[in-house]
């Protein structure tokens, strides 16, 4: 690992390598649905959707407007898209959603 993670555990080691054992879009519906809530899911997938929005250069409003996410929640990524660690950018760059 590059960087300090603050997040770095064996327990985090194990999960991340079992997401990394999942081989396509359907396997993951399965895990994650199965260790996951669908409000955490929808969470996660909505901070994606706004962090891609943010690199966009969209206002808050039309953020809020178009995904639901407030404007705490929208702020919280602007941060870390800003000051975080690049995980952001590598994987809206991977999905070809942003430059």
């Amino acid at each position: 690992m590059d960087f300090d993670s603050k997040i770095k555990s064996d327990q985090v080691d194990r999960f991340f390598e079992a997401v990394l054992l999942l081989e396509n879009r359907e396997e993951c519906y399965k895990f994650f649905e199965d260790i996951c809530t669908i409000k955490e899911i929808k969470s996660i997938a909505q901070r994606l959707e706004v962090g891609k929005l943010l690199k966009a250069k969209k206002t808050y409003n039309e953020i809020e407007e178009e995904t639901g996410a407030s404007t705490a929640t929208i702020s919280r990524i602007n941060r870390s898209l800003n000051y975080g660690v690049g995980g952001y950018d590598i994987i809206l760059k991977r999905l070809g959603l942003i430059d």
